[in-house]
């Protein structure tokens, strides 16, 4: 019952994401990011594992219905990448961002009265 009246909160800064739920929060760096993966059948959530041992899993819609925080995870895990930690997880992270990018598009050609 708790867990339905206070879900998760995702936040993001620069290098980092964290999810606080009900009685403890998570957080990654992301600019230190190890892989990425997401689970198998209904609700697909993304694992998140860091080069310091964290790890934190957290609905990709949440990430869907926020651009800002899907450009941290982005600008993070490129920074990963730069810095060698990055190993796994290119393909779950490309195909988000192409989900991510068709529905802002859509978005704003809706809110323009072009779409």
């Amino acid at each position: 019952m708790l867990v339905l009246l206070h879900p998760d909160r995702v936040t993001a800064g620069d290098g980092w994401l964290a999810v606080r739920g009900p009685l403890r929060e998570r957080r990654v760096r992301t600019d230190a990011l190890t892989l990425v993966r997401q689970s198998p059948g209904v609700s697909r959530l993304l694992l998140l594992c860091d080069a310091h041992g964290r790890w934190l899993e957290l609905d990709p819609r949440v990430l869907e219905a926020n651009p800002l925080l899907w450009h941290r995870l982005e600008a993070g895990a490129r920074s990963s990448r730069t810095a060698g930690t990055f190993s796994e997880g290119e393909e779950v992270l490309r195909r988000l961002g192409e989900r991510i990018d068709g529905a802002t598009a859509r978005s704003v050609l809706d809110a323009s009265g072009i779409g």
